[in-house]
């Protein structure tokens, strides 16, 4: 399922090294591998190189190796 930047609870995060900052708030993003939803009270992995959020060590390692 395609999510889109105007899905409603949907947050806008910029990623940075050791934490984020809201660009718009939200109770969430996506996963970028699996495309489920993280509350953004569990979001613990991401990339600032890539500005993306992850669910779990297993999809950021499938992120960053490829």
């Amino acid at each position: 399922m395609m999510r889109t930047p105007d899905m409603p609870g949907l947050a806008i995060l910029k990623y940075r090294a050791a934490d984020y900052q809201v660009v718009r708030s939200g109770r969430f993003v996506i996963c970028a591998v699996s495309g489920v939803e993280i509350p953004l009270g569990e979001l613990a992995y991401w990339s600032e190189a890539r500005q993306e959020a992850y669910r779990s060590a297993i999809e950021a390692t499938k992120a960053l190796a490829g």
